[in-house]
């Protein structure tokens, strides 16, 4: 089977395959890509002969056909008209002159498999497995941010070796690298290399410079780069670039593989039937939706082109009582000793699962008298929903992964490469799982329903809320909940021998929702962090000591967001282990004025104070001098190319300037820093660590200007604290 597919100017197809001699290329000329045509409702008759005779005029159509498809889960067999398109290039254009035909009102017809990425098409029509034979070889060439934006880089590395120099040197190697290595898959720190080299490479008069495997066709642009929102936050999407025979992984613009592994990625090949590259450019959704497809392929079902499914009927008092998430309890806010974390396994895919939630049979005909869902009084059908057939496979996988990876810690020489192979599977599944959900709700799902999404929801609060009043007859107190898990301590107006043990009441909840509820973690304490300027807990703040373990648990606070400093990280860090060492807030403290002293003596290297934020707007669209828009201002003096939705790195060296000199790049030689600004940061990173406590930053800041001790028993015993 091939693992990567090429489609030529002419329209020729290379099917690649790898074998034990390398690489091997079958050409097809043979290739005609399909779309549909049909009623949009079927409700609607219309005779699809004229329009037939129409598309079988046109140049670029190969053939038409009248066949028997479903246009949608809901509908029965009925006739539609298959395009068959010479170039794969052309059938969104031939789609479109549908929607343009005078003869058929607007809104009559509806296209069907038109927006599909063009690997994934050519695997879902021609019965392809795009999951390789063998191993995959891989090369890595990789750029500084200081080359970002030049037309000629001095400096690459391939493997982690660098080389510099004049132009023909670096291509040499390059090519050297190549022939030595013959990878299969192309790992690129960003995909502007491959363009940038080939134009080198004209410069520099190196004419037999190739990363291709094809004769003739050095390299392809399948996009150009982007800019886009979603859920209020930019993202950008970098040109893509296509080099015959080989697979180009572009890291700044692959989820999968920065978030799982190759591995991971290939186990998602094989459900999905995505190609190694387009399953590593594409989002989670992308590729649940391309499991979906395969699914609605083998059941004769087509895929619409836009989705237009309208929101059933609702009462008002309905659509007040769906407008709900998961079930969440207000944290109590402190310190909580003897904390358990229980967690129901997969839970809103297993509520898919076991309760049948399916776009296809949710809000059924045949059953609109039944109430099966509760608070909504949805029906649901009887029938198997094709989401369950999509997602209990998906389940039932992780589980034996996630079993295997127990086993494997527990040897007394665990095998490290499948280790990471296992996790690199069960990563990727789990994406895909917390994806399925949201997606029902997504307004451009290609089968999702919001009904499902509405219902999902009403299933996981009453199974929270089921497993709340279980562990509180049974002994325990709930301190925290939030949609799928829930932290308990022993209730202290329970006797220890009335109390139920916890794995007796995991396994009598699991019988009664039917989903496992598993014990996650036990802490020998807890500490629920307030919102900043409120006695309210906030929900995704906590942090604990794992019972047992020289670990933390640690969610919210700084340590866990991307855009801390390293050595803001480690304090803070450093400050857990002392709290947990001392139960003393003196000692925290203690620690905070070491670090402060530190920084005031410049003994922090520069780089442990990167900071990394993610541009949200071109310059010229921000209105206020951020330490962003100095960074970018920086970078713009510079020529490096940093777009909206991507990140810039960069070190504070005078936050009280607005200029470009507030910052320095991290690519610079920087020689100092603004040791007062990361003093604020280190507050405030130990503000979360103490305010669980009662101590705010007002109080941290006034005890660093008076310098006066403050006696443990001015802030109550740990008792009272907790």
């Amino acid at each position: 089977m091939p693992f990567t597919i090429d489609f030529l100017d002419n329209g020729r197809v290379l099917e690649w395959e790898t074998t034990s001699d390398g690489a091997v290329a079958t050409e097809r000329d043979d290739y005609t890509p399909r779309f549909y045509v049909a009623p949009r409702s079927s409700d609607t008759d219309l005779d699809l002969t004229e329009l037939r005779t129409i598309y079988d005029r046109h140049p670029d159509v190969v053939t038409t056909e009248v066949v028997r498809r479903r246009p949608g889960f809901r509908r029965d067999e009925e006739d539609v008209l298959a395009v068959d398109v010479d170039h794969i290039d052309r059938v969104t254009s031939l789609a479109s002159q549908a929607r343009q035909l005078s003869d058929y009102p607007i809104g009559d017809l509806a296209c069907f498999n038109v927006d599909f990425s063009r690997e994934f098409r050519y695997c879902l029509e021609n019965g392809l497995d795009p999951t390789p034979a063998t191993d995959l070889s891989t090369l890595r060439l990789s750029v500084p941010m200081s080359e970002s934006g030049n037309e000629t880089y001095r400096e690459l590395s391939i493997d982690g070796e660098t080389v510099s120099g004049r132009s023909a040197d670096i291509l040499t190697t390059v090519q050297a690298a190549l022939k030595a290595h013959d990878p299969d898959i192309l790992i690129c720190s960003t995909s502007e290399i491959i363009p940038t080299l080939y134009e080198m490479a004209a410069t520099a008069g190196v004419g037999d410079f190739t990363l291709s495997r094809w004769s003739g066709v050095e390299y392809q642009q399948l996009a150009s780069r982007s800019t886009y929102s979603s859920y209020g936050r930019v993202g950008h999407s970098p040109a893509r670039y296509n080099v015959p025979g080989r697979v180009i992984i572009d890291e700044s613009n692959t989820f999968f593989y920065g978030e799982t592994n190759l591995e991971g990625i290939l186990d998602l090949v094989s459900r999905s039937k995505k190609p190694v590259q387009e399953l590593a450019w594409a989002s989670i959704g992308n590729v649940l939706t391309s499991i979906q497809i395969c699914e609605a392929h083998d059941r004769d079902v087509l895929v619409p082109w836009n989705s237009w499914r309208h929101e059933f009927y609702k009462p008002m008092g309905t659509l007040h009582d769906a407008d709900r998430g998961g079930f969440i309890f207000a944290p109590d806010v402190g310190l909580h000793e003897d904390v358990h974390e229980l967690d129901f396994s997969s839970l809103y895919p297993n509520i898919i699962c076991t309760r049948n939630v399916s776009p296809d049979v949710i809000r059924c005909d045949c059953h609109h008298d039944r109430e099966d869902v509760p608070e909504l009084e949805y029906s649901i059908c009887d029938e198997r929903g094709y989401l369950v057939d999509v997602l209990e496979p998906i389940i039932e996988d992780r589980d034996e992964i996630k079993a295997a990876i127990r086993r494997e810690r527990q040897r007394d020489e665990p095998d490290e490469k499948r280790l990471r192979e296992l996790e690199g599977r069960s990563e990727a599944l789990k994406w895909i799982l917390v994806a399925c959900f949201g997606y029902q709700g997504f307004s451009n799902a290609k089968f999702g329903r919001i009904e499902c999404h509405e219902a999902i929801n009403a299933f996981a609060r009453e199974i929270l809320l089921t497993a709340k009043q279980r562990l509180e007859a049974g002994g325990w107190r709930v301190v925290h909940g939030i949609v799928d898990s829930i932290w308990v301590t022993p209730d202290p107006t329970i006797d220890d021998t009335e109390r139920t043990d916890l794995e007796t009441l995991a396994t009598e909840i699991t019988e009664t929702v039917n989903i496992r509820l598993e014990h996650e973690a036990h802490y020998d304490w807890v500490a629920f962090v307030p919102q900043r300027g409120s006695d309210a807990g906030a929900l995704t703040k906590y942090f604990g000591k794992v019972a047992g373990e020289d670990e933390f648990k640690i969610r919210g606070i700084e340590a866990r967001q991307r855009s801390t400093p390293p050595f803001i990280e480690e304090v803070q860090r450093k400050c857990l282990e002392q709290f947990d060492a001392t139960r003393s807030p003196e000692a925290v403290f203690a620690y905070l004025q070491k670090a402060i002293k530190q920084l005031h003596a410049g003994e922090v290297p520069v780089k442990q104070l990167v900071e990394r934020n993610r541009i949200s707007k071109p310059l010229e669209g921000y209105t206020q001098n951020t330490q962003n828009v100095a960074a970018l201002k920086r970078a713009r003096d510079q020529d490096l190319a940093i777009h909206p939705g991507q990140d810039i790195e960069y070190v504070v060296v005078d936050d009280e300037k607005s200029s470009r000199d507030r910052v320095a790049l991290t690519h610079e030689e920087i020689e100092t820093y603004d040791a007062s600004y990361y003093e604020t940061q280190l507050v405030r990173a130990v503000e979360s660590v103490l305010s669980p406590l009662g101590w705010d930053r007002i109080d941290i800041q006034r005890k660093l200007s008076t310098g006066k001790e403050t006696v443990l028993s001015s802030f109550g015993s740990v008792d009272e604290l907790s």
